[in-house]
């Protein structure tokens, strides 16, 4: 454990630590931070790109195919739709299920949703690749689970089983019949005359809607990594959330004749590693930056548990969970895993039980350098881990992590590490570069081609990028503005989910708003907030409502105000979806689109914005 003292060790006058100290004690090894930072700053400026963002390839014109959806037996045969709803919602995920199914609630009947895929799922009906799970645990993440009375059948869900219960939802709150599937919305436009919107879908459906709720999510649509001669491949390749089970047979049994070079190693290329090295004749994982890797220890559900559970138990555990990795402690915890572990470590910096008062007085140097410290510790236990695991050295040194706990996503896994140990599997470190190019029959990195039959791209999803571009449709509102001439130098929202110019329309979502490692848990909380708007407006018997410019104002320059802190230490970390890959301060990465005081601070604020009456929203009643 962590033996530094916060104004007990190396203290100056006032209590403030020496920041000449930077050596301690972490349980018999030293810690020298000195030399860790100087070792972060390296790693991160070796994968440092001027592209940014822009390193990868929008999946359109030549590069369609990765888009398409290969779990469909053939293509839905209809005629094309046209009528006027008063809800449409975008997306048929959790966040569409949640949306919709609490409107239903609220009393809001006439709904209709539009999804690109066969079925509802969202993220979880694109990611079928094998491994694929969820890792933040079941009983928190699957929503209405008291409701339902549906049982998990592990702490950490696998893909098929959270698809499955989508469509369980989608049945039991009646969902069907007000879906339309296979379809994508390419142009919505607001009409002032008749206050609707206008909905137009690539199957030539024309929908006027009054209300619209963007559910679409941002991890959906496929990135690639822009790599030289990608086209020129003569063998197969898919991204990772377009498994093509045709080719590797559902237990990929079909890989063991087959070389494949794995592109990519976040969460998704963790997951599926080991799957594939078990299987393919040879595996090449390509490796630009290494993951953080814990152990997973999934379990099953212990039915006598379960049904001894008392209500509002997944309310609490939500609490119980949400508070500790926000850093507050708690009295127990119900979780225990590896999200709550670090941040009992680092909660532990912040406040003393025996010293709440101490704790309050400390200063914020102090607090940042024993959380430094914290940090420093955790991911030593991180990397002698994978040296516990991993038989040869060299390859040990290179999947070792160099950057803080939270620079990017932490996975956890069993088999990912162990795999390396295979005779089959190499890891290729291209030493942050990435890979240098794709010829007609292989890889190159480093100036070696290695031959492959089998190209997998586990590069994620488009996050940072224009949004109108992640959704694949353009978005006009009034005066002719489009969202992305609206957005392009950052979003204006108010909370996140209303927009100044574009009337109606709502969004849950992560656009300045809150987030989390529990996303379910945040489309819920802007449900609520979307169904208590709805409600005033009928209310008021209102046809439109619109944020004020001002309100819009004032709400992003709060936003940024409470992200500060997150864009620093972002603009430290390694390059990423989390800091938009090392360009935090353009404001649309995956971390800095998220309100930094959290969901508690957010619910507060929201719940005396409606006291006070929806201040900053404008309504236009139906007689005017």
């Amino acid at each position: 454990m962590l033996l530094v003292e916060i104004g007990q060790a190396n203290t100056t006058q006032g209590g403030n630590m020496k920041q000449e100290s930077m050596k301690i004690d972490a349980g018999g090894e030293a810690i020298d931070l000195e030399v860790i930072r100087a070792k972060y700053a390296e790693e991160r400026d070796k994968r440092l790109r001027r592209d940014g963002i822009n390193q990868y390839i929008e999946i359109s014109g030549d590069f369609s195919e990765f888009g398409k959806d290969p779990y469909v037996a053939e293509d839905l045969k209809r005629d094309p739709v046209v009528e006027t709803v008063e809800i449409l919602i975008l997306g048929g995920g959790f966040s569409g299920i949640i949306g919709a199914k609490k409107l239903i609630e609220a009393g809001f009947e006439d709904i209709r949703i539009i999804e690109n895929g066969g079925n509802f799922g969202g993220t979880w009906y694109w990611n079928r690749y094998p491994g694929a799970q969820c890792d933040v645990e079941s009983y928190m993440y699957l929503p209405f689970l008291e409701e339902t009375g549906y049982m998990p059948k592990e702490k950490y869900s696998g893909a098929d089983e959270i698809r499955e219960y989508q469509y369980h939802l989608g049945k039991t709150f009646g969902l069907y019949d007000k879906a339309l599937f296979q379809t994508h919305v390419s142009e919505l436009t607001w009409d002032e005359a008749r206050t609707r919107w206008i909905v137009r879908t690539d199957r030539d459906d024309e929908i006027q809607a009054r209300f619209v709720i963007m559910a679409c999510g941002n991890l959906h649509r496929p990135k690639l990594p822009g790599i030289p001669g990608i086209m020129e491949f003569q063998g197969k390749m898919f991204h990772t959330s377009r498994w093509d089970h045709s080719y590797t047979g559902d237990d990929l049994s079909k890989l063991a004749d087959k070389k494949v070079a794995l592109v990519g190693t976040g969460a998704t290329g963790v997951q599926c590693v080991p799957f594939i090295a078990e299987k393919a004749q040879q595996l090449n994982v390509f490796q630009r930056t290494p993951s953080v890797v814990a152990a997973r220890n999934n379990q099953k559900t212990d039915p006598d548990w379960f049904k001894d559970l008392q209500a509002g138990w997944q309310r609490e555990r939500r609490e119980n969970f949400y508070s500790l990795v926000s850093g507050v402690p708690q009295e127990v915890d119900l979780v225990q895993d590896g999200w709550t572990e670090i941040m009992r470590i680092l909660g532990s910096v912040l406040y003393k039980a025996d010293d709440a008062e101490g704790a309050a007085k400390r200063s914020k140097q102090d607090i940042d350098l024993a959380m430094e410290y914290a940090d420093a510790e955790r991911m030593m236990q991180v990397r002698n881990r994978i040296e516990e695991i991993v038989q040869s050295h060299e390859v040990a040194e290179n999947l070792k992590p160099w950057f803080r706990f939270f620079c990017k996503r932490p996975t956890f896994n069993d088999g990912y590490l162990q795999a390396f140990n295979r005779p089959n599997v190499t890891l290729v470190d291209t030493k942050g570069l990435g890979v240098e190019r794709i010829t007609p029959t292989g890889v190159v990195s480093g100036g070696v081609e290695y031959p492959t039959d089998l190209i997998v791209f586990a590069t994620g999803f488009e996050v940072g990028t224009d949004y109108s571009r992640q959704l694949g449709l353009t978005i006009t509102g009034t005066d002719g503005l489009t969202l992305s001439d609206h957005w392009d130098e950052d979003y204006q929202t108010l909370h996140g989910i209303s927009i100044n110019r574009f009337p109606n329309l709502m969004v849950i979502g992560q656009v300045q708003s809150v987030g989390g490692a529990n996303i379910v848990l945040a489309s819920e909380t802007q449900a609520d907030y979307i169904v208590e708007l709805m409600k005033e407006t009928r209310r008021k018997r209102a046809k439109r409502f619109e944020p004020t410019d001002e309100a819009v104002s004032a709400w992003v320059e709060h936003f940024h105000e409470k992200g500060l802190k997150n864009e620093e230490f972002l603009r430290n970390c390694t390059p990423g979806y989390y800091n938009n890959e090392g360009q935090p301060g353009e404001r649309k990465g995956f971390i800095s689109a998220r309100y930094g005081a959290g969901l508690f601070a957010f619910n507060e604020l929201v719940e005396q914005w409606r006291k006070d009456g929806f201040e900053g929203m404008t309504f236009q009643l139906e007689q005017d």
